[in-house]
């Protein structure tokens, strides 16, 4: 089974947590910390965004598309993550606007 997100929504295969500090000590599982970075799996085509011009309060709206694609390695924030199962693995999903940038 694959997904595929809508509008701006992005899945993120998460990085794995260290199972070591810099100076040898070994972290139990309960003390790991869940990464905020991983590799993008799928992304939206994007969003519509709604504009008011002028005084009479036309509304207008634009599509904006994506700019994130499968692969990129990105930073997302901690607390905007959702998360998803798929094929007992588990993914997490964030909003374009969420991720916080992407690793060159």
């Amino acid at each position: 089974m694959k997904i595929r997100p809508l509008h701006d929504w992005v899945v993120i295969r998460p990085g794995k947590s260290q199972d070591r500090t810099a100076g040898g000590i070994v972290i139990p599982d309960v003390a790991k910390e869940k990464p905020q970075e991983g590799e993008v799996l799928a992304v939206g085509e994007g969003r519509f965004e709604k504009d008011e011009k002028g005084k009479s309060k036309e509304k207008e709206s634009k599509f904006i598309k994506t700019i994130l694609k499968p692969g990129d390695r990105v930073m997302y924030e901690k607390y905007s993550a959702r998360k998803v199962e798929v094929n007992g693995e588990e993914l997490v999903m964030v909003r374009e606007e969420e991720v916080l940038g992407r690793f060159e």
